[in-house]
């Protein structure tokens, strides 16, 4: 480029209406040539003055833009000679690229390649997460509108008063203290855990619980037995930490193992007893102590998801997995994504007393704990009992929910398609005729604003996979789930198999 046709280069770009402030323009657009090699190393810039005659704007715009570069090292001035074109190329680029070919060659291999890794590609062709997270029929959401907004406002206000240091500054190993002598207290009478407030630690949810318990526990290459059908994102978790899923069918009784699989023990055991995810069933008493018993002879680790425990309709909440280990071998996940509300982003591990120090050590080293205010305010709502009684105005409301739901499901179809897991939850699964496309069905729902996950999507086993549709009712308002049904209900109907 000669230096006569660098003011028509600016005009070209410049956008003087809609493009932000002009000297801020003329600094990117000659950034962007002189990276691009549109204007080569050594070569004299006009001046300031003369280019802003020729750009017929203020000569503080052009000084802004060219003191800006200067300062950059994109121009570089010399004494009684005035700006040039700075080489910003290194030696060592020069020699590995040379006939500045470097942006060519690298340019060829980001075009030919995504440069994901094999884990990385494997995760998003698996990935289950959906951009619609509200409304008929989410799984897995509870009804956030109803959440005590005054009582938590009040709180956070008397929690910005007391302001310490200690809140604004990064988070304890294991979390606010408080917050896990609170989790705990309520683990032991609800849940049945043994613990203490030392051995619970404080997470962003049940994803990072897995994280750390992979990168404490596990070995690129050990295995681990999944619950099939399961949680997509434990599975994804499992596979980006290099640890090998094992599906083991589901049945009434929950994990259904086989004298084959338990010849080649795994490192680790994913189970979500108290209320399977996503098929509902509950872990019978005998697998339960069978698992136990097995964990402790082959030095396994069980790990178990209580997800949503807390919503049990016509019964008492069932005791905790861990509540039973005498042997340390459970390590027991929690979160408060279903009893307050997603975004609140907290969770809780709870891991052997003989691990708890490491565990605590490595959360810290690995994720730099923070956010010690939002603990502090819920450690506050659980304290002074507000946690409990959201807890027991919700679970009246959801097993209405569940109701309207069950009947809007038997009036259009009666008996013939079986549900599961309405005893507990946010959700409950609709078995869909041998034969049934649940993916066309979920994919039709989804054009009308209907959120209906296919069954068959959790399963890692196509093989035996069943059809059918995850439904959550939690967050849909009480008005809005005949109708909403009566839509997904016509799609059904018109996806139903002919043979």
């Amino acid at each position: 480029m000669r230096i006569a046709s660098l003011p028509d280069f600016l005009l070209q770009r410049i956008d003087r209406a809609n493009g932000g402030p002009v000297n801020r323009q003329i600094y990117q657009v000659i950034r962007e040539a002189v990276l691009s090699g549109s204007l080569p190393a050594g070569l004299q810039m006009p001046s300031s003055r003369d280019l802003s005659k020729e750009l017929k704007m203020s000569r503080n715009t052009v000084t802004y833009a060219y003191e800006q570069l200067i300062a950059e090292g994109y121009l570089e001035t010399r004494r009684g000679a005035g700006s040039f074109v700075a080489d910003t190329v290194s030696d060592q680029i020069a020699t590995l690229f040379p006939h500045n070919k470097a942006t060519a060659d690298m340019g060829d291999q980001q075009i030919g390649s995504s440069g994901l890794s094999h884990r990385g590609k494997q995760l998003l062709q698996k990935a289950g997460v959906s951009d619609l997270q509200w409304g008929a029929f989410m799984p897995g959401v509870p009804d956030v509108t109803l959440f005590p907004n005054k009582i938590w406002s009040r709180l956070q206000n008397k929690t910005w008063r007391r302001s310490r240091a200690d809140l604004m500054t990064y988070g304890d190993a294991g979390g606010h203290f408080p917050l896990r002598e609170a989790i705990a207290d309520y683990l032991r009478v609800a849940r049945s855990v043994n613990c203490k407030a030392g051995q619970v630690l404080i997470t962003t949810g049940i994803h990072q619980s897995i994280d750390l318990i992979m990168r404490m526990l596990g070995e690129n290459g050990d295995r681990a037995w999944l619950e099939d059908p399961c949680y997509w994102g434990t599975r994804s978790v499992l596979q980006s930490q290099g640890i090998q899923p094992v599906p083991i069918p589901v049945d009434a009784e929950g994990m259904c193992l086989h004298p084959k699989d338990l010849q080649l023990p795994p490192r680790f055991i994913v189970v979500t007893p108290s209320h399977q995810y996503p098929l509902g069933t509950v872990m019978s008493l005998s697998r339960r102590r069978m698992l136990l018993e097995y964990a402790a002879a082959k030095q396994a680790w069980i790990i178990e998801d209580d997800y949503d425990s807390e919503f049990r309709y016509g019964s008492r909440p069932l005791a905790s997995l861990q509540g039973m280990d005498v042997n340390d071998r459970v390590l027991y996940m929690g979160t408060f994504t279903k009893t307050l509300f997603p975004g609140l982003r907290v969770g809780f591990l709870v891991v052997p007393e003989k691990l708890a120090d490491a565990f605590a050590t490595g959360h810290s080293e690995l994720y730099r704990g923070g956010q010690m205010f939002i603990q502090a305010i819920l450690s506050d709502f659980m304290r002074e009992g507000h946690f409990a009684s959201h807890i027991r105005r919700m679970r009246l409301l959801y097993a209405k929910r569940l109701n309207l739901l069950q009947q809007a499901i038997q009036h259009h179809f009666g008996d013939q398609l079986p549900t599961g897991g309405g005893e507990a939850g946010l959700h409950l699964a609709l078995e869909l005729p041998a034969g049934a496309d649940d993916f066309a069905i979920s994919r039709a729902a989804r054009a009308i604003g209907i959120v209906a996950r296919p069954l068959s999507r959790y399963y890692m086993h196509k093989a035996t996979a069943k059809p059918g549709l995850l439904l959550g009712y939690a967050c849909v308002p009480d008005d809005q789930i005949q109708p909403a049904f009566d839509k997904l209900a016509q799609i059904i109907k018109e996806h139903w198999p002919t043979t």
